[in-house]
């Protein structure tokens, strides 16, 4: 599990955790990853980095909206159950609502007063204990190559007031399946996808209770360098079909 190459998606499925999930983020889980698993293949690698227990932050590219399911399939392969930050107005949506509700995700308002406290969310999920997901670059990329925009840096600031690890993951495939602008998966031809995790990223010496704006840059530039690390190894496996053609 915690190496790379194709795996079985439902012998995965079948040992995600079920506490902690909630009654119908728990269902929403299981219908989700059936429908990927036979409507596309993945590639799954650096499981191991995830750690089992603790307070932990992944930071996660964007390039599609398809990379949320994706994402928490990749933690829970690792035994880990996410949780997001996500638009309030998804709690506005029937059955969204009770999705979101019971998996415990962080709502989000417009305004400087709801996003602190939803930074002071984040931070008292990540001190329980829990494994909180997060897209650095605050939406998904508008370069048309995918490659990463610059960070923004709320995760920073999490990661050195709570000295939690962060771990960065890369998604890569998703934009094949679900193109930006698109409602209606892409699943012929079968799309792989590729969720690939490394080491946590050194933030140690920067660490502390109120990190300075310097300090806080330098976090968001080394997050985002792992996480473009970790993206050319991945292209370099499967590059887009834009680099096959030239």
């Amino acid at each position: 599990m915690a190496g790379g190459g194709r795996l079985r998606p439902l012998s995965i499925i079948r040992r995600f955790p079920r506490r902690g999930r909630g009654l119908w983020f728990g269902i929403a889980i299981e219908i989700v990853a059936l429908l990927l698993a036979v409507t596309t293949r993945w590639r799954l690698s650096g499981l191991g980095h995830l750690p089992r227990q603790g307070g932990v932050l992944v930071a996660s590219n964007h390039v599609s909206f398809a990379d949320p399911p994706l994402v928490t399939l990749f933690c829970l392969a690792a035994g880990r159950v996410p949780r997001f930050f996500a638009k309030a107005g998804l709690w506005k949506v029937p059955l969204i609502r009770s999705v979101m509700a019971s998996g415990r995700h962080i709502r989000v308002h417009r305004g400087r007063t709801s996003v602190l406290d939803a930074y002071r969310n984040g931070v008292a999920a990540v001190q329980a204990g829990e494994c909180v997901a997060v897209f650095p670059e605050g939406t998904f990329t508008e370069r048309a190559d995918g490659w990463p925009m610059r960070g923004k840096t709320g995760l920073a600031r999490m990661a050195l007031t709570t000295g939690a690890p962060v771990v960065p993951l890369v998604c890569w495939g998703t934009r094949r399946l679900l193109p930006p602008g698109a409602w209606v998966p892409r699943v012929i031809p079968r799309p792989t996808i590729h969720l690939a995790a490394g080491p946590p990223v050194e933030l140690s010496d920067l660490a502390g209770e109120r990190p300075t704006a310097s300090q806080l840059r330098e976090a968001t530039e080394r997050i985002m360098a792992a996480i473009i690390a970790l993206l050319a190894q991945v292209r370099d496996q499967d590059p887009p079909p834009e680099l096959l053609q030239a």
